[in-house]
């Protein structure tokens, strides 16, 4: 891979890869911070890439390797931080301004707290089942390339997506949400 096809690469792919690494972390400064680890590991391997690959599903697994020795590493120091905020990442699903104008400032409001509150408990699912969630969702893989980065069955991941949803649901109908 040359360095035009790394540029075209990083513009195509670099905003999933840093939503998906924010999302992991579960904070900005963690998230960038994998993001860049994993960009310096790609740019490292940059002349053994093959452009004809999927070069999305091994950044993502690059990122999940980092992040995994990362998370051994400071295990013993600490225990990892609660993943509580993901709000500093603004991705497409958001309303916009113009959506958020027509709306009254309450229904903003519960709309707010509702998302922060799903975004809460898939934060406290058991990593098993929240990287396919996030891979999924935000990084917008199919189930194929999931099981490929996660080096799993295509039907373990399909499982354990159902698994997440499942106990998704039971969260939000404990909380009171009905739908």
């Amino acid at each position: 891979m040359n360095h035009y096809e790394f540029e075209q690469f990083i513009q195509d792919n670099g905003k999933d890869l840093l939503r998906f690494c924010r999302m992991t972390c579960g904070d900005k400064e963690s998230g960038d911070e994998l993001y860049q680890d994993t960009m310096l590991k790609l740019l490292e391997k940059r002349k053994k890439l093959d452009i004809q690959q999927n070069l999305k599903s091994y950044a993502l697994s690059i990122s999940i390797l980092i992040w995994k020795n990362k998370k051994k590493k400071y295990a013993n120091r600490k225990r990892l931080l609660p993943m509580e905020s993901i709000d500093s990442m603004e991705n497409e699903g958001n309303l916009s301004i113009a959506d958020t104008s027509a709306m009254s400032p309450e229904n903003c409001i519960l709309q707010k707290d509702e998302k922060n509150t799903v975004q809460k408990i898939v934060a406290n699912l058991p990593e098993k089942y929240r990287m396919p969630i996030y891979l999924y969702y935000s990084a917008d893989m199919s189930i194929r390339e999931i099981a490929k980065v996660l080096q799993i069955p295509e039907g373990t991941v399909k499982s354990r997506m159902n698994k997440a949803k499942h106990l998704l649901k039971k969260e939000l109908e404990a909380l009171g949400y009905d739908r």
